[in-house]
């Protein structure tokens, strides 16, 4: 007999896990299934680990989108899903969903449902994906919910491009200057600095002040460089931390400029991913709390988690969303037309809609900010360091004169 570790959620949508000792993993899946039990992820466990999933690596959203399109177009033609993944698997270029996609086809075969094939892939299928399966299995919807699913991740992708594109230009001219100052600090000024003192020339306090973090660059340079890739280690290790990630993402929405660019992204992400769910069938309980697990912003997260405690309760959706303070007026406004007239799923896509346009004017107005400040920046530094080496110069020309 082996151990299987499995992730399972229960009839109130609640996660739980759990350890079961059985003599195959399809002992363990029809066990859960008898218990109505939603599973998530079933894995051998072997010297106390347990197995990882096949798709490991992180497959990009341009693959996924691939993919569900053209499987909802064979579904849609009416051809077997077994076939159909059959034949993905010979298309996709990825190696990562290959292989997940090579894994789901032979479990289907074995008799599990597509849902908890893809359940066993948590690296490739989302929990979002999951369930928006999960759904079009139930209502025999499948080609129109991989439609779906395609629009959506198409959408995100997109969201993601332009601001990667975005920010291409300002990154490549901070990496060239920062680049090009080391350069100058380690190679450039100590000879002037030798220059200088072999002629006894007073030098100013900005000259001084320049000449010696130059030596400090030039002389300890492998300190400098350790303290900065333990400050991005410890950095990364803190936002691990669920106290850490929180306090970083607060401090996101408080910076100017970047916070309002970062809540429009949150609100679009949140109404598109809320939006997609409903559409397709999933329960709102269920909805909301993968919504807040694929908003991106933890403080958003607990804002969305505070607002599924009170539909328990009885209460709207909007209610707690605008206590929260971070979405504004005209979301909670649009969520509480949709909910009185039971069209939630149409108001939340005119909302994501009305955001991806204010993200795309946030990100053009971001870039606009961008270049002059690094003029400035870049202006002020090379201006500080060649009035620094001048001052000198000109006092040396005037004892000569």
């Amino acid at each position: 007999m082996s151990t299987f570790v499995y992730t399972v959620l229960d009839t109130s949508g609640k996660t739980v896990k759990g350890r079961m000792e059985a003599d195959s993993e399809q002992y363990v899946l029809s066990k859960l299934h008898e218990q109505n039990l939603r599973i998530v992820n079933v894995a051998k466990q072997r010297e106390g680990r347990t197995l990882p999933s096949l798709g490991r690596k992180k497959v990009k959203l341009k693959s996924m989108v691939v993919f569900s399109r053209q499987f909802a177009t064979m579904i849609n033609a009416g051809i077997a899903v077994v076939r159909c993944l059959d034949i993905l698997e010979g298309q996709t270029k990825d190696d990562a969903l290959k292989t997940a996609v090579g894994q789901c086809k032979r479990d289907v075969k074995a008799g599990l449902s597509l849902t908890d094939a893809f359940s066993k892939h948590p690296q490739v299928f989302s929990r979002l994906y999951i369930n928006m399966v999960r759904a079009a299995e139930t209502g025999g919807i499948l080609d129109q919910i991989l439609d779906r699913l395609a629009a959506f991740l198409e959408k995100e992708d997109e969201v993601r491009g332009k601001i990667k594109s975005a920010m291409i230009y300002p990154i490549l001219v901070l990496i060239f200057a920062a680049l090009m100052l080391v350069a100058l600090f380690m190679f450039v000024l100590p000879k002037f600095k030798e220059i200088f003192e072999s002629m006894n020339v007073q030098m100013p306090l900005a000259t001084r002040l320049l000449f010696d973090g130059s030596t400090i660059l030039k002389g300890y340079w492998y300190i400098i460089l350790a303290a900065v890739i333990g400050g991005y280690i410890g950095y990364r290790t803190y936002a691990k931390t669920d106290s850490g990630r929180y306090r970083i993402d607060q401090f996101k929405l408080s910076v100017p400029v970047v916070g309002e660019l970062v809540q429009k992204m949150s609100i679009s992400r949140f109404s598109r991913t809320f939006a997609t769910l409903i559409a397709s069938g999933v329960p709102m309980m269920r909805s909301l709390e993968i919504v807040g697990e694929t908003s991106g912003n933890v403080v958003i997260a607990k804002a969305v988690e505070n607002a599924r405690n009170s539909i328990r309760e009885g209460q709207k959706i909007s209610s707690p969303l605008a206590q929260s303070g971070l979405f504004p007026s005209m979301v909670t406004h649009m969520i509480d037309v949709g909910e009185e007239t039971g069209k939630l799923s149409d108001m939340l896509i005119k909302v994501s809609d009305f955001y991806d346009r204010e993200v795309d004017g946030a990100v053009k107005a971001l870039t606009s900010l961008i270049e002059p400040c690094l003029i400035v920046v870049m202006g002020g530094i090379v201006g500080f360091i060649a009035v620094s080496i001048m001052a000198p110069i000109f006092k040396l020309i005037s004892a000569i004169g």
